[in-house]
């Protein structure tokens, strides 16, 4: 099982949310299913706030991904390293009228990667990571001051290993620039993961929420509770067996 996760944005923030919606609507829902078996993709989301996209996946395997992707035989999407394994586009044809290019690349392209800089739980195997009820996705961005990234990562990654499985199973915080995702499911599975930590140290602090406050650029006007984590709108959302 491989997790990813991709940022894109848009100017045109109902037209790329009307996209999106569309793609998971009962008269594409079956084309985009059709789309993520092809890959080995079983599940995909997208969410979005303030011109912002996020896109999620989990795929079966990296090899399968690479395998279903054509990479090695000159069919891969031309993306170097491990994300060459995985073309957002693929599963939005048409993107491109809704979405802005990414520079930093001689191809274009509308989905950046981001970085997994945090998870409650890393997959083991297939079974491990099964959803064994009902969950619902929901997604959350955050804005840091980017003379703290290095802070925020460096205690991320002490917390993920001195006390992993501590929250949602399927929690997960990407970072790209300054700007952090965050994905996760409700009702919240929180279980003991089947690996033990990297670190065998005991320095997250407890007061957690005083220490990571400073590392925040609010949102303004953001609604009760949202002035650091602001919700997004789920926009796509489909999970196969």
């Amino acid at each position: 099982m491989k997790r990813w996760m991709y940022r894109a944005w848009s100017p045109e923030t109902e037209a790329a949310g009307a996209f999106f919606r569309r793609a998971a609507s009962e008269t594409k829902r079956e084309t985009s299913e059709n789309a993520m078996r092809a890959a080995g993709v079983s599940a995909l989301s997208v969410f979005g706030g303030d011109g912002h996209w996020f896109l999620y996946a989990e795929t079966k395997s990296e090899a399968e991904a690479q395998q279903r992707s054509g990479i090695g035989d000159g069919q891969g999407s031309g993306e170097e390293g491990e994300y060459s394994a995985f073309d957002p586009e693929r599963f939005f044809p048409g993107a491109q009228s809704v979405l802005a290019a990414w520079p930093g690349k001689p191809e274009r392209r509308l989905f950046a990667p981001m970085a997994d800089i945090f998870h409650y739980q890393r997959p083991a195997e297939k079974e491990h990571w099964r959803r064994k009820s009902a969950s619902e996705s929901f997604g959350r961005v955050a804005r840091l001051k980017p003379d703290k990234i290095s802070s925020y990562v460096f205690y991320h990654y002490q917390y993920q290993e001195e006390k992993p499985g501590d929250g949602d199973k399927y929690g997960i915080i990407g970072l790209h620039e300054n700007l952090l995702f965050f994905y996760a499911e409700r009702p919240s599975t929180v279980e003991a993961p089947p690996y033990e930590g990297t670190l065998n140290t005991r320095n997250t602090p407890e007061d957690w929420g005083a220490v990571m406050q400073p590392h925040f650029i609010e949102w303004q006007g953001a609604g009760d509770g949202q002035r650091v984590w602001m919700n997004l709108e789920r926009a796509f959302d489909l999970r196969l067996e």
